[in-house]
């Protein structure tokens, strides 16, 4: 199952050098997607797709991008059900070209950069497929383009991305998203292997011609409006600006490519032994909610796990639920009707004015909480001490910067006492006829905040402020304090 842990820290090395600064979030809840009507390619032939992604919900049917001209004609690139990679050209309702993957996606913690090259004047192959700097070479389907064969792709046609038509809405993040009209790259045109780490990093790529359809979307606006300032702004020089449906302020996300902030893990059982289906994630799952159909615990981790420094982050209650836990546990997957603090490895203030942990079962804690209360977590791995805030306030009188004496401090055993030897943060909810849910905010809020505040290399953007010496859960931060 997906998750970052030291020395797994994906976009870490890109720390230096270039860096992106936003990805565009899509709930499919939402039915959030951008559209344009493209005009008269250079070249319709010759055309090339290049796109970062972080998939959040897998085995279901994904529309990445669709040239829809109507339901017999169109191309569409898309995730199928079974998590393999698709790409298709309908023309008359008959396929001109599909091409589908034998390798599976389903890594939701890390980014992906995918690339679809075609060019129809070459012959066979003339449709290349790179992921992460290298190209596809097996596939469940692969027909070809006939030789110049044009297609859906790059036409004067109707284009959506994040959503077929009306339909296969996206759960996902994306940033970097670049079309070339009238040339076919490769990927060493969009990225480049670390020398150091080995793992693939964007480059900068607004230096490259993009032809009278390409369009480079860096999602760097917040603005809803058809032009230079909104969140479908072009920034290719070719002002094919993308209009902006259901999309949001908020879902301009600083989770990108170069520095991946942690997430809920969406494999991880929603509760030990319990069915998936008795929760649910969205807003590129960072929120959580439970479903009464059962009365067991819905059970969220981070995906993120470490094992020294200090972090932080907060939670948002959205809806009080029954027996509300927020903590810290050191095991991926809960045990049998388990919650945060009642395993050996796991801690959680309870909205309940209650503390849990190991060691002591429960104990009174500070202030009760519920809905619209924002908790912070203070994590010192460190000094192994655990502090919670509500609203700002650290609960007990607590001092995140006391170090070893740990004032109003919960102790907490070392991580590699953990049977995975890291902390993952964790909630959990009671289904007792009472749903919960919560929002989680690692430094990438998905809701607004009305304040913003960094840690002290300027990541994150948090409702309070961050003690001094703690860190967003973030790559670039695990790659310096990990």
């Amino acid at each position: 199952m997906p998750l970052i842990l030291p020395g797994n820290v994906g976009s870490a090395t890109a720390a230096t050098g270039f860096n992106v600064a936003n990805s565009l979030r899509f709930n499919s809840g939402s039915s959030d997607r951008l559209n344009k009507t493209l005009g008269t390619p250079t070249n319709n032939l010759k055309w090339t797709y290049s796109f970062w992604i972080k998939r959040s919900k897998l085995g279901e049917e994904v529309a990445i991008t669709e040239a829809l001209n109507d339901s017999q004609n169109k191309g569409i690139i898309l995730f199928r059900s079974d998590d393999k990679l698709e790409i298709l050209d309908l023309i008359s309702d008959s396929y001109v070209m599909q091409k589908k993957t034998n390798r599976v996606f389903r890594d939701t913690a890390s980014w992906y950069h995918i690339v679809f090259s075609n060019d129809s004047t070459a012959g066979s192959p003339d449709l290349k497929i790179y992921v992460n700097g290298v190209e596809e070479t097996s596939f469940a389907t692969d027909n070809e383009y006939s030789q110049n064969q044009a297609g859906s792709f790059n036409s004067a046609i109707a284009n959506h991305i994040g959503a077929s038509a009306s339909s296969r809405f996206s759960n996902c993040y994306f940033s970097q998203f670049v079309f070339i009209d009238g040339l076919a790259l490769a990927a060493d045109q969009f990225g480049e292997f670390d020398s150091d780490s080995a793992i693939w990093k964007p480059i900068d790529v607004s230096g490259l011609t993009f032809g009278d359809n390409g369009f480079f979307l860096k999602f760097e606006e917040s603005g809803t409006g058809t032009d230079a300032n909104g969140m479908g702004a072009d920034s290719s020089g070719n002002t094919n600006h993308f209009a902006v449906n259901n999309l949001t302020a908020v879902d301009q996300s600083i989770d990108t490519c170069t520095n991946n902030f942690c997430t809920l893990n969406s494999l991880v059982p929603t509760g030990g032994g319990f069915s998936p289906n008795s929760s649910t994630f969205s807003e590129g799952n960072l929120a959580f909610a439970t479903n009464n159909s059962s009365n067991n615990w819905g059970y969220a981790l981070g995906t993120f796990g470490v094992a020294s420094g200090k972090w932080y982050w907060e939670v948002k209650v959205t809806t009080l639920g029954s027996g509300e836990m927020i903590g810290i546990a050191g095991n991926n997957s809960p045990g049998t009707n388990q919650h945060p603090g009642k395993d050996g490895n796991s801690y959680a203030y309870n909205y309940n004015q209650v503390i849990y942990g190991p060691d002591e079962g429960e104990a009174s804690y500070g202030d009760a909480y519920g809905a619209d209360d924002i908790i912070g977590v203070a994590m010192d791995l460190d000094n192994n001490k655990l502090y919670f805030s509500k609203n700002g306030t650290f609960q007990n009188s607590g001092d995140p910067t006391s170090g070893a004496t740990g004032t109003g401090a919960k102790a907490i055993t070392a991580a590699a006492s953990t049977d995975k030897g890291f902390y993952f943060p964790a909630y959990a909810v009671a289904n007792n006829n009472a749903d919960g849910a919560a929002s989680f905010n690692f430094g990438s809020p998905p809701y607004a905040i009305s304040s913003g505040n960094t840690d002290g290399d300027g990541f994150g953007n948090f409702e309070y402020a961050v003690p001094s010496g703690y860190f967003a859960l973030c790559t670039k931060n695990l790659a310096e304090y990990g």
